[in-house]
């Protein structure tokens, strides 16, 4: 049988590649954001786990095919191994670590590289493993002792993001050497903060004592911004004038954030440009939280907070934001309920405080309603002419399938 979620790394013609796959990796329990992403494209820490891979393998990556709306010209299925191909097969939701790295990389074809409880972890095989009907067949098992870390479930990203980004700062600035910090800003902890090249940082306050501060290439911080570690902030992302970011927060690419955020992160081209409180959450991309927009991230009895799954009702623990997917847009003063998920393009409109599940393309005014196809699009391309997007043919024909299921 077929190895639940994997990541293939194959060779053609002399070169060596990743393919990544959900197969089995049950990407329905990592809703709103697989809905419109494979799961190797969900970010923590620094880079996405896609990113994280091509680095620690230093192999560029493509995609497996699995006959659904998420394939796209980078999908290719597993029978186009050939002869001399060896592939590597992971599950696309677990993070590299050294140890794995190193394990992944001892394999022969035909191994298969199993964890503590007995469950494989890794296969290395040619197109002589693979059969008609693509089963794996395994030669020798190969035990892992060490602690493997994967995502189960949405929270869990913010749950790791700490030690994410810690490991994808120690991966991206060794033997680099940051630019120069201006002596316009307030800073402790200098040897974890890490600038790259174009980013403006004039007139702030780092502190890096509790965690690294990351910030990428033509990031503008302005001043009077307060930023705490473990911190990542992504390619051209903007931190507006007096935002207060506590850890663990990672800012995705080309996002403009303010107020007070807390633990959370931006998958990347999203904006929260006004003061307003977000914690415990994950932002989906090209969301826009409209100004005063804020999320409750723990009960006023101070109880567990419970969470919808495709497995039922689970305890979260006592604090969690919004799960909020891509193309979400709030108003202004919108206010989030603690422990909420929110599909796809939702359009927040409420005055009081929002249902704590909200589905894919609702349209929230005296009540939820259906927003209208035509208009999704029409507006979709709007924001994402802001930051000098469009929108693909293949995007468009996803959020069409996921529009006319959902």
């Amino acid at each position: 049988m077929m190895p639940t979620g994997i990541l293939i790394i194959f060779t053609v013609v002399g070169k060596k590649y990743i393919i990544f796959t959900e197969e089995f990796c049950q990407p329905s329990r990592l809703y709103p954001f697989t809905l419109t992403r494979q799961t190797q494209d969900l970010r923590l820490g620094i880079l996405t786990i896609r990113e994280k891979w091509e680095r620690h393998l230093k192999l560029p990556s493509l995609d497996k095919a699995r006959g659904d709306y998420k394939d796209h010209p980078r999908s290719i299925q597993l029978s186009q191994l050939k002869s001399g191909d060896t592939a590597i097969l992971l599950h696309a939701n677990i993070l590299p670590n050294p140890s794995l790295v190193g394990a992944i990389n001892k394999l022969r074809p035909g191994d298969c590289l199993l964890d503590e409880q007995n469950s494989p972890l890794a296969y290395c095989i040619t197109s002589r493993q693979v059969g008609a009907k693509e089963p794996i067949h395994v030669n020798r098992s190969v035990s892992h002792k060490n602690p493997v870390v994967q995502l189960v479930y949405p929270w869990d990203l913010i749950r790791i993001n700490a030690e994410a980004i810690q490991d994808d700062f120690r991966l991206l600035t060794k033997r680099k050497k940051s630019v120069s910090i201006s002596k316009s800003n307030r800073v402790w902890g200098q040897k974890q903060v890490f600038i790259e090249k174009g980013a403006k940082v004039e007139g702030a306050f780092i502190n890096a004592t509790e965690g690294p501060v990351f910030i990428g290439a033509n990031v503008t911080i302005m001043e009077g911004a307060m930023l705490r570690g473990p911190l990542a902030i992504g390619t051209g992302a903007c931190i507006k004038m007096g935002a207060k970011i506590y850890g663990a927060t990672t800012i995705g690419p080309h996002s403009v954030v303010g107020g007070e955020i807390k633990n959370s992160i931006f998958l990347g081209y999203s904006n929260k440009a006004h003061d307003g409180y977000l914690g415990d959450s994950v932002i989906g991309e090209w969301c826009n939280l409209g100004a005063g927009t804020t999320n409750s991230n723990i009960k006023n009895n101070a109880g567990p907070i419970r969470m919808a799954t495709p497995d039922g009702e689970i305890s979260v623990g006592i604090k969690c934001g919004v799960m909020m997917g891509d193309y979400v847009r709030t108003s202004i003063n919108t206010s989030i309920n603690s422990g909420t998920l929110i599909g796809p393009c939702a359009v927040l409109l409420e005055s009081g405080l929002s249902p704590r599940m909200i589905p894919p393309f609702s349209w929230g005014q005296d009540g939820i309603t259906r927003y209208k196809w035509p208009k999704v699009l029409e507006d979709i391309r709007r924001w994402k002419a802001f930051k000098q997007c469009t929108v693909s043919s293949w995007e468009e024909k996803m959020l069409e399938t996921i529009y006319s299921t959902h």
